[in-house]
């Protein structure tokens, strides 16, 4: 249990913190899962420009490794690409 002001502050906010990664970080989650789930290539063309810019946007703000963030890029471009093969 902390024994000053600042460290009682300190908890408040960091749990505060937690909430707000955790909600952030499963909408990331599962705005990925909804493009790897997508069969339609023109949908999944336009929906990886908005999941790139959130999964850099968790990554910038330490919700993310910035590693994972180039990982999920890379993995999910793939999947957007081996759409077009299997279709034409």
């Amino acid at each position: 249990m902390p024994n000053h002001k600042s460290a009682v502050k300190r908890v408040k906010q960091n749990r505060k913190r937690k909430i707000h990664n955790k909600y952030y970080a499963k909408t990331m989650r599962n705005a990925v899962k909804k493009l790897r789930n997508t069969t339609d290539k023109q949908e999944a063309e336009k929906k990886l420009p908005e999941v790139t810019a959130m999964v850099d946007k968790m990554a910038k703000k330490n919700i993310i490794h910035k590693n994972k963030a180039a990982n999920l890029k890379s993995s999910l471009t793939l999947h957007v690409n081996e759409l077009g093969k299997e279709q034409g």
